[in-house]
C-alpha cells in the first residue's frame, strides 16, 4: 500500500544500504566458500573454521531465543494497546501506520520502565512490534501528546522503511568498522522526518525530552543546546558518534530548526492544551 504522507528519505540512508549490501554479498559468499572448503578439507586450519562455524550457528540460536524471550515478556507484562486499552493512543497508532500505507497494524506495548526515556520497533517471525516506553507515555499524556504522536510516527518509520529485516539481512556488514553504525543513524534522521511528517507539533518538544527528560525539556535553551555542537567539539564527541547507532540529538534537533524557531518551547498550560488536542486522539 503506497504512502498517504510525503516524507524526506535521508540520502546517506541508501548510499550507506548499498554499500552495505555489496559488503554483505561479499562477506556471503566468502562464508560460504570457506564453509563448503572446511568440509572437504583436511587441514587443521579448515576444521578449526568448520567449528567457529558450529560456534556461530550457536550464537545465533542463541540470539534468536533471547529475542523471542524478549517478546514473550512484552506479551506478559507489559500492556498491549487495543480498540479497549488505552483507545486515544491506539487510535493514533492506526491512524500514522494508515497514512503511511502500512499493511497490518503493528503490536504496541507500553512498558514500565524505570525512569528511562526510551521506545523502539522490533520484528519477530513476521510481525512488526513497537515498544513505549511508560515515561514517554505519561509526559506526553500529562504535557504534550504531539510528543507522543512524532514518537510513535518515528517507529512507525522504522517499520515503513524495513529497516529491521534490512539489518537481518545485512547481518555479515557489521564486520566492516563503523559502516553498519553510518547506515543506522542515517536510518534515524529519516525516521525523524517521518515522525516529522505526522506530527510537525511534536518533533522539537519529543528530542528536547529525550535529551533532557520530562521535567525540564521546555526551560531547555533550544539554540544553546544546538551551539554544543561546535563548542563542545572535540575527539571524543566525535569518535562516540561515529561508533552510535544514533546520531547525537543537538545534531537531530537542528534539522528541524530555523531562524524564527523561539529559544524555548512555547508550552501552553498543560489544562488547555489538552482540551486542544484531545479532539486527534479520540476514536473515529
Amino acid at each position: 500500500m503506497d504512502s498517504k504522507t510525503d516524507y524526506k528519505v535521508n540520502p546517506k540512508e541508501n548510499i550507506y544500504f548499498f554499500l552495505r549490501l555489496i559488503a554483505s554479498l561479499g562477506l556471503y559468499f566468502l562464508i560460504v566458500d570457506l564453509f563448503l572448503e572446511s568440509l572437504d578439507s583436511e587441514s587443521p586450519l579448515m576444521k578449526t573454521v568448520f567449528v567457529l562455524y558450529v560456534y556461530l550457528v550457536l550464537v545465533l540460536i542463541f540470539v534468536f531465543f533471547r529475542f523471542g524471550m524478549l517478546i514473550g515478556y512484552l506479551k506478559g507484562n507489559a500492556v498491549k494497546l487495543s480498540k479497549s486499552q488505552f483507545p486515544e493512543i491506539w487510535q493514533v497508532v492506526v491512524q500514522q501506520s494508515e497514512l503511511l500505507g502500512l499493511k497490518t497494524t503493528p503490536s504496541v506495548y507500553i512498558l514500565q520502565s524505570g525512569g528511562l526515556l526510551n521506545a523502539f520497533a522490533a520484528r519477530f517471525v513476521g510481525r512488526n512490534y513497537i515498544v513505549l516506553f511508560s515515561e514517554v507515555v505519561e509526559s506526553a499524556l500529562d504535557q504534550d501528546r504531539n510528543i507522543l504522536e512524532f514518537i510513535i510516527g518515528h517507529e512507525l518509520g522504522h517499520i515503513k522503511r524495513n529497516h529491521m529485516i534490512k539489518n537481518m539481512i545485512l547481518m555479515p556488514s557489521w564486520l566492516i568498522p563503523f559502516l553498519g553504525s553510518a547506515y543506522s543513524r542515517a536510518c534515524e534522521y529519516t525516521c525523524d522526518n517521518i515522525g516529522h511528517a505526522l506530527s510537525s507539533s511534536g518533533v522539537k518538544s519529543g528530542l528536547l525530552l529525550l535529551a533532557s527528560g520530562r521535567s525540564i525539556y521546555k526551560n531547555v535553551n533550544i539554540k544553546e543546546f544546538l551551539n554544543q555542537d561546535s563548542s563542545e567539539a572535540g575527539f571524543w564527541k566525535w569518535f562516540s558518534e561515529k561508533v552510535s547507532s544514533h546520531p547525537n540529538l543537538n545534531k537531530r534537533l537542528a534539522c528541524f530548526v530555523d531562524a524564527n524557531t523561539p529559544a524555548f518551547i512555547d508550552a501552553k498550560p498543560v489544562k488547555e492544551r489538552k482540551e486542544e488536542d484531545l479532539s486527534r486522539f479520540m476514536p473515529r
